[in-house]
């Protein structure tokens, strides 16, 4: 976790436990409080790539679902245009719908679609 972002590591020590100096404690007493760490900490976060709380995400596909049943029961819904955006997709960083995305290497392109496939 040191490795990965020492900064959120010592933000959610101090946070969840109050403790201002995490070094100051033997390695196993910060190792046992680490483990300790909600799933949502910023540690934990930054640790499985999530891009928001697991409560924020779901109250984005919320507000996204309702957002959708209301266009889907306006005049601009009916057309089938000015569709609202994804708040969501935003958080996830996915590109816009019908947006182009472009990359500058191959391998560039190989680790997005690795990201996507969670490969």
């Amino acid at each position: 976790m040191i490795a990965t972002d020492e900064d959120a590591l010592a933000c959610d020590m101090m946070e969840t436990y109050r403790i201002a100096d995490y070094r100051a404690l033997p390695a196993r007493r910060a190792a046992l409080f680490a483990s300790g760490l909600r799933e949502d900490s910023r540690i934990r976060r930054k640790i499985s790539g999530a891009p928001a709380s697991l409560e924020t995400l779901l109250l984005a596909r919320i507000a996204d679902s309702l957002a959708m049943l209301v266009w889907f029961g306006s005049s601009d819904g009916a057309e089938g245009i000015n569709r609202p955006r994804s708040i969501l997709a935003a958080l996830r960083g996915d590109p816009a719908e019908g947006e182009t995305i472009g990359f500058a290497s191959a391998e560039d392109f190989e680790a997005w679609r690795a990201s996507m496939l969670g490969e």
